[in-house]
């Protein structure tokens, strides 16, 4: 049995988190923080008979956990990191202030600047599914972002194959819970509702940096041109990536590829070659399904993948990530 803590509970990750955390065999919570609810329970912030405690993050004991999870906004849980760090504990950080080894890189995508560059080189990227062995060992993890995980699943057996072009184009669409709970004009009901909006196209998403660094690091250096798109929908992503490979490549060794990569995995499925990825297919589970298929004979190739942008694509890798940190079966409280 492990003690763990959450930080930032009453976010749309942190509620999924406690959910998923409540059925653990091997978890107790120790503490919940919330700035907005800090004195109340989880069920005045959200529709649910779950009364557990929340307080503020100053009154949070962190050296009282094995583990906490910072479900913190971007540019705010460097601080709370730190302090966990120091107490003793083990971090998932689901933000994205540990995500970027460069601090240079995190400087200008982030537009502030990186106030503990000493933990970049610690920290282990939380994809199980390319990390897995270093994750045991892990005292800091950053949990990937949501667009990334659906990109990456997408493409890494062809990057760890040298495969990838040094250009790839990704059409990504997300539901409106990827924004977070907090409000902007963009996510009001009657701005998204029976709507459909591309955003940050090019390459100026923040998330493109993450997805260059982990395929560089698989194998094949790679140029992402991003286009996000916002969807009418709770929850779910869809990835649409399009590459060229070499016009003599074998359909079956690409197809061979991704099975054998994928076949280990309880999470990522390679689906059969008749259908295609949609957000059913994942919602309210933890796993990303993947269909690759050439799209003509002049080397151009159709990449599709799938997930629940509130679970693969965060609170459950994060418990995928804690299973593998302390040798719990990885599939262990993760829907499937």
């Amino acid at each position: 049995m492990i003690n763990v803590g959450i930080y930032g509970a009453t976010g749309y990750t942190g509620y999924e988190l406690i959910g998923l955390l409540r059925r653990h065999p091997e978890v107790k919570l120790t503490f919940a923080t919330s700035r907005s609810f800090a004195g109340k329970h989880l069920s005045d912030a959200f529709n649910t008979v779950d009364n557990l405690p929340l307080i503020t993050a100053e009154q949070a004991d962190p050296t009282a956990c094995d583990i906490v999870f910072c479900c913190l906004p971007h540019g705010t849980t460097i601080p709370t990191v730190q302090a966990a760090l120091a107490a003793g504990a083990r971090v998932i950080d689901l933000s994205a202030d540990f995500r970027l080894h460069n601090r240079a890189a995190y400087d200008q995508w982030y537009k502030h600047t990186h106030s503990a560059p000493e933990l970049l080189a610690q920290t282990v990227y939380g994809l199980p599914e390319r990390y897995r062995a270093a994750l045991g060992e892990a005292r800091l993890v950053a949990n990937p972002g949501c667009y990334p995980t659906s990109v990456i699943l997408g493409l890494l057996p062809l990057a760890e194959a040298g495969l990838l072009p040094d250009q790839v184009i990704v059409d990504a669409k997300s539901g409106v819970s990827g924004a977070g709970r907090s409000l902007s004009l963009a996510n009001h009901f009657v701005e998204a509702n029976e709507n459909f909006s591309p955003y940050k196209i090019g390459h100026v998403h923040q998330h493109i940096p993450e997805m260059e660094q982990e395929l560089t690091a698989a194998g094949s250096e790679v140029h992402i041109l991003f286009s996000p798109h916002l969807l009418p929908i709770n929850r779910g992503i869809l990835s649409t990536i399009y590459v060229r490979l070499a016009r003599d490549i074998d359909p079956v060794t690409v197809r061979n590829l991704y099975a054998k990569r994928y076949d280990p995995e309880p999470f990522v499925h390679l689906l059969p070659p008749d259908k295609l990825p949609n957000v059913a297919y994942v919602l309210h589970t933890n796993r990303c399904v993947v269909q690759v298929q050439p799209a003509d004979d002049r080397g151009n190739w159709i990449i599709t993948s799938a997930e629940d942008n509130l679970l693969k694509g965060a609170s459950g890798q994060a418990v995928q990530n804690m299973n593998c940190m302390f040798g719990f079966a990885e599939t262990t409280a993760l829907p499937l």
